[in-house]
């Protein structure tokens, strides 16, 4: 057996926001935002964006979320982000807002909002002050820390910072993270998930052997943009942090040649070639 990953857009819709989706993601936001008591658990839900498949390869042409509307009148955007790319918080805070500011229009009634919140998964590790792979944030009263509303909350899952092993998942919760985190590295269904059928339609709809030919395309089309972008940003912190060196060492040579330290020394300190120390030496003497 072979899986596709959910780690993308397209397919991470496809799993979850389809037609037929509604069942694994009532289970997924149940076990995700981990809802306290059954009657405030998820019972039924509206896919409000229904996935259809996107005509043009590419993941800024197929960028996807999941809007779901559920009986206990809360709107919850779901979104899967494998890019850190710049200001994205400030863009989940934006989708956010606007999904609870566009529920009315000039004039309504503000008694007519219902609480929004926002889950955002990500393969890359965005919250630097906790380990935790999930959390949440409300608005609260600086110091004494109550809570002005429970209508607006920011959900985040940092998929990296899972660290369990497929013998240490005991819950939904630990099911559904893995799952996102490893089931294209799956040849097989694993016994822990086959103690309900909670996940098989998860499983169904992630195997390859289901995904048309044309799906197909388009999923791999979106994951090599991916990929392409992973080894741009990879390349462009390589190429930071070389340069960054680099300048270091120049900095370090001048003070050195201001010493009137030997060539030789300074090339071992700072593996600039004779050349480039030379090449110092004359710009140090034309600006003095």
């Amino acid at each position: 057996m072979q899986f596709i990953s959910p780690r993308t857009d397209f397919a991470f819709k496809r799993i979850f926001g389809s037609e037929n989706s509604k069942k694994t993601c009532i289970s997924f936001l149940n076990a995700i935002l981990d809802f306290k008591g059954t009657e405030k658990e998820i019972v039924d839900l509206e896919i409000l964006n229904p996935w259809n498949a996107p005509k043009i390869k590419g993941l800024k042409d197929t960028y996807l979320d999941v809007k779901v509307k559920t009986t206990q009148e809360k709107y919850i955007i779901i979104e899967m982000q494998v890019l850190n790319v710049d200001c994205f918080k400030q863009r989940v805070l934006y989708n956010a807002a606007k999904a609870y500011a566009n529920q009315i229009g000039s004039g309504s009634d503000y008694n007519a909002l219902i609480p929004v919140i926002a889950l955002t998964i990500v393969d890359f590790d965005l919250i630097e002050e906790t380990e935790n792979y999930i959390s949440s944030f409300h608005l609260k009263e600086k110091v004494e820390n109550f809570e002005y509303s429970q209508d607006f909350e920011l959900v985040f899952l940092e998929l990296p910072k899972f660290k369990k092993t497929l013998s240490e998942l005991k819950t939904h919760k630990d099911k559904w993270i893995y799952f996102l985190k490893e089931v294209d590295d799956l040849s097989t269904i694993p016994e822990t998930y086959k103690e309900d059928n909670t996940f098989d339609d998860a499983f169904y709809v992630a195997e390859k052997v289901h995904i048309s030919k044309e799906d197909f395309e388009l999923l791999e089309g979106q994951s090599m943009f991916i990929a392409d972008q992973k080894n741009a940003l990879t390349k462009a912190k390589r190429e930071g942090v070389e340069e960054g060196i680099r300048l270091r060492n120049i900095e370090i040579a001048k003070n050195l040649l201001a010493k009137n330290i030997d060539i030789s020394i300074i090339q071992i300190s700072t593996g600039l070639t004779e050349e480039e120390i030379e090449e110092l030496m004359s710009l140090c003497k034309t600006s003095m």
